[in-house]
């Protein structure tokens, strides 16, 4: 068994749910979510980050709006909808839940 496999099909996991806490703060530019991500150790390159916002957004969970740059193009700036905040929140318990549940077979180890 080859852990990098285990650990890519991990981090597909817990990626989408990164992504929403990030947004959960407030709307941000892709360069900024890898930013951020890459702050805590989680690398991830456009090429995965685009098409993961666009099923998020084309799910009803995320929208987008443009705005001016002052150094280029106008940036498209992904913010959570209501319907992600619900979802983020549900999430969140089952994030909590799977915690509980690694954390107790650890400490009965």
């Amino acid at each position: 068994m080859n852990v990098d496999n285990i650990k890519s099909q991990m981090r597909k996991g817990y990626l989408e749910y990164c992504i929403l806490l990030i947004l959960k703060k407030k709307p941000a530019y892709v360069s900024d979510i890898i930013s951020e991500l890459k702050d805590v150790r989680l690398i991830v390159v456009e090429g995965t980050l685009y098409p993961l916002l666009t099923r998020l957004k084309n799910s009803g969970l995320l929208d987008y709006r443009w705005e001016e740059s002052t150094q280029g193009p106008p940036r498209k700036y992904y913010e959570m909808t209501a319907k992600g905040e619900e979802f983020l929140g549900e999430l969140d318990v089952a994030w909590n839940e799977i915690n509980e549940v690694v954390n107790k077979i650890k400490k009965e180890l």
